[in-house]
């Protein structure tokens, strides 16, 4: 197994540095133009190398996709804790920064409000939040690629968590469509009945959502409609650190 994932190290360590001939990459591996070939194939399947035209093999995509979303979930909370900071201070809520990690929506960050302290919101950094029954993953799943989408809620067993969730997948899909329309999304009591939320998303360099930030209250303090008045906050923000991340807004 380690003689193999050197091998494959070693030929896309050239590939980078020239284009790959077949017989260049079995002399470099030391094997039989068969066996190149099947490690060069399975190295194309990854989007390690990608085959030209002309028959060589070249650096891939898939390693930079790789590289840039481990620079991005390590860089994410360092270029938002500030927005997330002032986002709280001026609006005076509790907001969450969370990030799509593996099949799961995670927060990853989280600023408390000082205020009712006696109240305390269920969310921890680390901890998973309902894919289909928060703002956050809604946001998130919004943008999503369909087939990406429908492979994450594939797993997903629909639960009515109150009178607010959207409990099966085509009344989702339609909320989905809404959130994605409007650019943000509302989570109206829909996992605990007590906790109202808006939720807007985070692009990178490339446009695509990563991430979402929110602000969150408990209904005795600020029910949804007044959550909504913070909206424009909320998204400038999110443009903020979007920002941050090297996207480009479209122009108008």
């Amino acid at each position: 197994m380690g003689q193999s994932i050197q091998r494959a190290i070693n030929l896309i360590r050239r590939a980078a540095e020239h284009p790959l001939t077949l017989t260049e990459a079995s002399e470099t591996l030391g094997v039989h133009k068969s066996t190149a070939l099947r490690i060069l194939q399975t190295l194309e399947s990854a989007r390690f190398v990608r085959k030209t035209g002309a028959g060589t093999y070249v650096f891939g995509s898939g390693l930079i996709e790789l590289s840039e979303l481990a620079l991005g979930s390590m860089d994410l909370r360092q270029f938002a804790a500030a927005h997330l900071r002032q986002l709280q201070r001026q609006t005076g809520h509790t907001v969450h920064l969370a990030q799509l990690t593996g099949d799961e929506i995670v927060y990853i960050d989280k600023v408390d409000s000082p205020a009712f302290d006696a109240v305390k919101l269920p969310s921890r950094v680390g901890r998973a939040v309902s894919i289909y029954a928060s703002a956050v993953g809604k946001v998130i799943l919004a943008y999503l690629p369909r087939e990406e989408r429908d492979r994450l809620l594939s797993h997903v067993v629909f639960e009515r968590y109150t009178d607010t969730t959207f409990a099966d997948r085509d009344s989702l899909e339609a909320e989905l469509v809404h959130v994605a329309e409007q650019g943000w999304a509302a989570d109206n009591g829909e996992h605990d009945a007590y906790v109202m939320c808006v939720a807007a998303p985070i692009r990178d360099s490339r446009g695509r959502v990563i991430a979402a930030i929110s602000i969150t209250a408990i209904e005795v303090i600020a029910n949804l409609e007044q959550l909504k008045e913070s909206l424009p906050l909320l998204r400038e923000a999110a443009a903020s650190i979007s920002q941050e991340l090297g996207h480009t807004p479209a122009p108008n």
